[in-house]
């Protein structure tokens, strides 16, 4: 399977900040590019899944959004995607919600939303948010959503794996160690490997860590066939670790 590695490049890698990535890790004035996520939703056959990653970039501190349509049998980026927007003036952090950005990739995406149909809303399965405590994101538990509340079917399990693998980039210069892959495995009704990186792919820059956000299918969904997990990845970026977002389909 290959994997959307649903990132942008942003990561500036002549880092003069500090001896190496861990020195940089240390320092807790730096304040890397922690994007949001929306997601858009899903077609109505739910071969397609969109979403949209924005926020403030570190460094030039100029707003953007990247909005992506994901090809789930395929696990693809649609051609054309992602539609990507960068306003070129600096931004306060409390506002880059509203930027302008996110109404320009927008309207570029438009088109390629209406003509897939896409606008099945996606109901959060299961979310480890930002502000949860002592969490590694390593593990995350949800199931089917039943009619009545509180009322839940097929339980599952989602499982991250993380290790060393080479990548197109020299990381160990930059971080003192190999960057890092991750694999995923759903337990469930069976067990299986649903992704397994073999690579590091370039968009990725040099990953620092992994986490399991969210599991995430098109409203009613009574199967995993669209289900998608969102996994942070933080890449080392001008100011500290960033973070963008990776779509995973979940469907055999």
């Amino acid at each position: 399977m290959k994997l959307n590695a649903v990132l942008a490049a942003t990561a500036r890698l002549g880092i003069a900040l500090a001896a190496s990535g861990a020195a940089l890790l240390a320092l807790p004035a730096l304040a890397g590019d922690r994007a949001l996520i929306d997601f858009i939703g899903f077609s109505e056959d739910g071969r397609y899944f969109a979403f949209e990653e924005f926020g403030v970039s570190d460094g030039a501190g100029f707003p953007y959004s990247s909005i992506y349509v994901v090809d789930l049998p395929n696990d693809r980026w649609l051609p054309g995607s992602p539609y990507r927007a960068e306003v070129e003036e600096e931004t306060p952090f409390q506002d880059y919600s509203a930027d302008p950005a996110r109404e320009l990739a927008l309207a570029a995406a438009a088109p390629a939303l209406a003509r897939l149909a896409i606008h099945q809303p996606a109901q959060v399965l299961a979310m480890i948010g930002d502000g949860v405590p002592d969490d590694d994101g390593q593990h995350l538990e949800f199931a089917l959503v039943g009619y009545f509340p509180g009322e839940t079917t097929d339980a599952y399990t989602l499982t991250m794996d993380m290790f060393p693998l080479d990548s197109s980039e020299p990381c160990e210069e930059y971080l003192t160690e190999k960057a890092k892959g991750f694999a995923l495995t759903l337990s469930g009704t069976e067990t299986r490997e649903v992704y397994r990186d073999a690579s590091v792919p370039a968009s990725r820059v040099c990953p620092l860590d992994y986490r399991i956000y969210a599991v995430v299918a098109p409203q009613f969904a009574s199967d995993l066939s669209s289900a998608v997990a969102i996994v942070s990845v933080f890449p080392m970026g001008f100011e500290g670790p960033n973070r963008r977002f990776i779509a995973v389909p979940l469907g055999n």
